[in-house]
């Protein structure tokens, strides 16, 4: 049953990852965009789940999503088989392979949002093809702030469609090295200059280890990564910076500069819970009551 209110909307991919790393490995875990993003914004809202999977879901997954107080209305169940990808970590974890991408269900995906979700506060575009990002934003009712996300492949595939998006967003969460590669800029904070006279007002680029850089017309703000000890899975954890984020100012009473900056402390902090294990194995059971705990030791990291 849908919640009589979504604050968060989340559009992207959901996934069965295979995922290898220097110490251990995962067969057919619960991954994708969404997931991280909703399992991370369900700390602080019901997010709005919109998303497809195959026949061959597995109904535990689906009650892990539930049991995490994750809305499923918006989730397509579909004849054939869910989207499949597979990579390897280096050592050092900032690097990885892909060894296989299957699309299945994924290739066809019509996102079609409830008529709660088309009301949602929110609306986080995952890292989907901008054609599907454009067709989403069609749908819904002037939300208080739409961001997106994207990857390399849109840049080198779809860049004409991928400007359009950009300049019908408020924020563009997106890292380091798109930042150059769409802006041919080499600093980045020119990257991001240029992408916000583009349209969006708020421009969140992501720098793995060494945290994020949020570039508006009027400020500059830098955040590191919260120093994580022994780091087992780096999959989720820009979905999951952008969940806790965007959970937060989905709650907020108002949304300005200084609400996003707070949000990214949140969004920061989940995202270090995300990488301590496998898939969802901690963030879809993290009390609100740890992350509090762990944003008030952040805090006290942060000069001022």
């Amino acid at each position: 049953m849908t919640a009589k209110k979504i604050n968060l909307t989340v559009v992207g991919s959901i996934a069965l990852d295979t995922i290898t790393t220097t110490k251990a490995s995962r067969r057919e875990v619960l991954g994708g965009s969404t997931t991280y993003a909703c399992a991370a914004a369900a700390l602080f809202t019901r997010p709005g789940m919109v998303g497809v999977v195959g026949e061959d879901f597995p109904v535990k997954h689906k009650q892990k999503l539930q049991r995490r107080g994750i809305d499923l209305a918006g989730l397509q169940q579909v004849p054939g088989r869910t989207f499949r990808w597979s990579g390897v970590y280096a050592a050092d974890m900032n690097n990885r392979s892909t060894l296989s991408t299957e699309l299945n269900v994924f290739a066809d995906f019509s996102p079609q949002l409830p008529d709660a979700y088309q009301k949602s506060r929110v609306l986080f575009l995952a890292n989907i093809h901008p054609d599907l990002q454009l067709e989403v934003l069609r749908q819904v009712r002037q939300p208080a702030l739409v961001a997106a996300d994207t990857m390399d492949l849109w840049i080198n595939t779809a860049k004409r469609n991928l400007r359009r998006l950009i300049g019908k967003v408020h924020m563009l969460l997106i890292n380091d090295s798109e930042a150059r590669a769409l802006t041919g800029c080499g600093s980045l904070l020119d990257a991001a200059r240029k992408i916000n006279t583009w349209g969006p007002r708020y421009v969140l680029i992501k720098k793995g280890e060494h945290g994020c850089m949020l570039v508006t017309k009027s400020q500059l703000a830098l955040l590191p990564a919260f120093p994580v000890q022994k780091v087992v899975d780096p999959t989720g954890a820009g979905d999951s910076f952008a969940g806790g984020m965007l959970g937060y100012l989905s709650t907020a009473n108002k949304i300005d500069e200084a609400t996003v900056r707070e949000a990214m402390l949140y969004g920061t902090v989940a995202a270090s819970f995300s990488v301590e294990s496998f898939s969802l194995e901690k963030l879809a059971v993290l009390p609100r009551s740890e992350l509090l705990r762990r944003l008030r030791q952040f805090r006290g990291m942060l000069p001022g």
